[in-house]
């Protein structure tokens, strides 16, 4: 019964992480509207990083110089997503941009298939031609159709997609806690030159709403969220894991819809589509694997869960 309990506890938790990794979208558009992006950025991740060491007080016991090198490659792309994502929530809604982003979870096995020459299973096929298809739909949601904040958050979209194919080969070989503090820690320096760069940055964040941005983007959305995960993937097979995490862009759709925005019935029609391609591609896809002998390895953002950490 323990167990029972412990188990839907985890779930509900997972669920909450979702919502508000879906609540960020509308969250961070405001944000960078009133503050400039790559102070923002700087500042977001500055929060993460003390976050996550102050829960991960051991992050720290097992960096070496190959989980360096393997976390700055992986933070390069990471941090490359992030930029993409907010620089494209400047140009177009949270509703649009949280279903697009969620298109890295089909965009990543067809990268591997290029790449690693891995040819992608029936249910991940069927799940990509789901998710272009609601991606066509949903490009047309709007007066003005397909725009340039759309394409940056699909470059978010790939981004993404390459920081998961780096995770699932040479970032196996390390310690997660390590490798993930080398990432948060590469953003957010990348981010504070790109500000001294091309800003200028402002001492402190001009009102009350940026604030409230950055504590639930750095403390909860990456920090507390990531810890949640961690936790929740030694109890919960990944497959499951995956199937709740991927209702981010449900909820992301649902507060731009609160906070004002429509995508009418056909970007609805697409956004549902690319919802349910993602679904299908991981759910059908992990009970393919397991019937045929497959064992897919629990891992903190592991291959086999691509799930969209840190937002």
């Amino acid at each position: 019964m323990r167990q029972v309990l412990r188990r839907y506890w985890i779930q509900a938790a997972l669920i909450g992480v979702a919502v508000v990794w879906g609540a960020t979208f509308i969250v961070v558009k405001d944000a960078v509207a009133a503050y400039p992006l790559y102070s923002f950025l700087t500042l977001r991740f500055g929060i993460a990083v003390v976050a996550f060491v102050a829960i991960f007080p051991r992050a720290f016991s097992k960096l070496d110089l190959s989980t360096v090198r393997v976390g700055l490659l992986a933070g390069a792309f990471l941090c490359a997503g992030y930029i993409f994502q907010t620089w494209g929530l400047q140009g177009t809604s949270a509703s649009k941009a949280a279903f697009i982003t969620g298109m890295f979870v089909v965009i990543t096995p067809v990268m591997q298939a290029v790449l690693l020459r891995a040819v992608p299973r029936n249910a991940t096929i069927i799940g990509v031609v789901l998710a272009v298809l609601g991606l066509w739909l949903l490009s047309g949601a709007s007066a003005q159709g397909w725009n340039i904040g759309d394409t940056r958050v699909f470059l978010c979209a790939v981004a993404y997609s390459a920081h998961m194919i780096v995770l699932g080969g040479p970032g196996r070989r390390h310690d997660p806690l390590a490798l993930t503090f080398v990432q948060l820690a590469a953003t957010a320096v990348v981010c504070g030159a790109m500000a001294l760069m091309l800003e200028r940055p402002l001492l402190m964040p001009p009102t009350m709403q940026v604030w409230v941005a950055l504590v639930i983007t750095g403390v909860f959305a990456s920090a507390v969220a990531f810890a949640v995960q961690t936790y929740a993937q030694r109890y919960i097979q990944p497959a499951r894991t995956a199937l709740i995490l991927i209702s981010e862009p449900a909820f992301g759709g649902l507060f731009g819809w609160i906070a004002g925005e429509s995508l009418g019935l056909r970007g609805l029609s697409g956004a549902a589509l690319i919802l349910g391609g993602m679904v299908f591609a991981e759910l059908v896809g992990a009970a393919d694997a397991a019937r045929s002998g497959v064992v897919l390895e629990p891992s903190l953002e592991g291959p086999s869960v691509p799930v969209m950490e840190d937002r």
